[in-house]
């Protein structure tokens, strides 16, 4: 398991006492999960027993943590950061520990994923429910810096391997799960920790955008979604997909796969600092519309990623928000004909200073492998 240089966190911490304090916040309590494995750089888990990270807007930070789980943080960054580790043993009161460091009137925050066996007891000792801190996190996370882009750069990489080997993957005559199972393996082996999602859409099951993997055998003229990713050292994800066809397309098929590659385009050169998400949204959702396809878009056109495969920025109509260098997110506009077949193209970009830069490469259009 690895992490960034204890600067990178350090730094974040800063950042985030500084958002706590124009956001009017006091307190931010962060339990185990990706805002944690941001801000320290943990793995640790989340227990019946509570481990906690304080943040206060005027104090120094520390962690609240069970003894029997100090274990658990010795690979973060708190060590190194000096930060205190109130440990505890079962009979006393966790929840009672990080209340009784919270100023008196301070606005208290959580993270979002934060459980209710926490939260309650949480909210029952400082007599009020707290807040999420949503204001603050968000802003952090949806920022990457530039260890993170780094990071999302080798996971980019390491899924275009994958892709890159489908022709020995993806063959005529396995199933759906074989061909997923093959997958899970590349993914591992191009150098991911896991295989945290593999989608093989064949045929008919290209048209559910959410459909995983089934024991229906690859024929020959399926075209065939597949949407994989997996995390990269330390816990970056990767997410990418194309469309293959098990020998040469028909005519439909290739021309509506051709909009579709525009489409995806079109959003992608939308991507710049201060365009809004549901611009860049609109964008591929105009160029399907004008080929009369609209309405077999089924979902967003993006969504942020980085320690969670789905975080913000959502690039979706109705999102106002205005785009960040530094921010990174999928674009994968799709087209799906019920019971027939469906295709999606998915990059992650990063937005630079003038545009964006996409962390995947590989050819965009309908990818033809080996039918019979």
């Amino acid at each position: 398991m690895t992490r960034f240089p204890a600067e990178v966190y350090r730094d974040r911490l800063s950042r985030a006492a500084e958002l706590m304090r124009s956001a009017g916040v006091g307190a931010l309590l962060v339990t185990p999960g990706p805002d944690l494995a941001y801000l320290l750089g943990s793995r640790a888990e989340s227990f019946e027993r509570l481990t906690c990270l304080v943040v206060l807007a005027d104090a120094a930070p520390f962690v609240v943590v069970p003894r029997i789980e100090l274990a658990a943080l010795q690979d973060s960054a708190a060590e190194d950061l000096g930060l205190e580790l109130r440990d505890w043993v079962d009979g006393q009161n966790p929840h009672r520990m990080v209340t009784d460091a919270v100023p008196p009137r301070a606005r208290v925050a959580v993270a979002d994923a934060m459980p209710a066996l926490h939260l309650v007891p949480i909210a029952d000792e400082l007599g009020s429910v707290p807040a999420l801190a949503t204001p603050v996190l968000r802003e952090l996370r949806m920022v990457k810096d530039a260890a993170e882009i780094d990071a999302l750069r080798q996971a980019g990489s390491a899924i275009d391997r994958v892709h890159a080997r489908m022709a020995e993957l993806l063959v005529v005559g396995r199933t759906e799960a074989e061909v997923a199972q093959a997958i899970s393996a590349a993914i591992v082996e191009e150098g991911h920790t896991e295989a945290a999602f593999v989608i093989v859409g064949s045929g008919p099951h290209g048209a559910d955008p959410h459909h995983e993997v089934s024991d229906r055998v690859v024929e020959t003229g399926d075209v065939v979604v597949i949407d994989i990713g997996g995390p990269v050292e330390p816990g970056y994800y990767s997410d990418s997909t194309r469309t293959y066809v098990m020998g040469e397309p028909t005519p439909e098929v290739a021309a509506r796969v051709a909009v579709l590659e525009r489409a995806q385009q079109a959003a992608v050169d939308a991507v710049r600092p201060g365009v809004t998400a549901e611009a860049v949204d609109a964008a591929a959702r105009d160029v399907l519309a004008a080929e009369g396809l609209a309405e077999v878009f089924l979902h967003r056109t993006g969504h942020g990623i980085g320690l969670s495969v789905h975080e913000e920025p959502y690039i979706v109509g109705g999102n106002d928000i205005p785009l960040t260098e530094g921010m990174a997110f999928s674009i994968e506009p799709g087209i799906y004909f019920r019971g027939d077949w469906g295709a999606r193209i998915e990059d992650i970009v990063v937005v630079t200073a003038d545009g964006c830069e996409s962390v995947n490469t590989r050819p965009h259009g309908l990818t033809v492998l080996a039918g019979r």
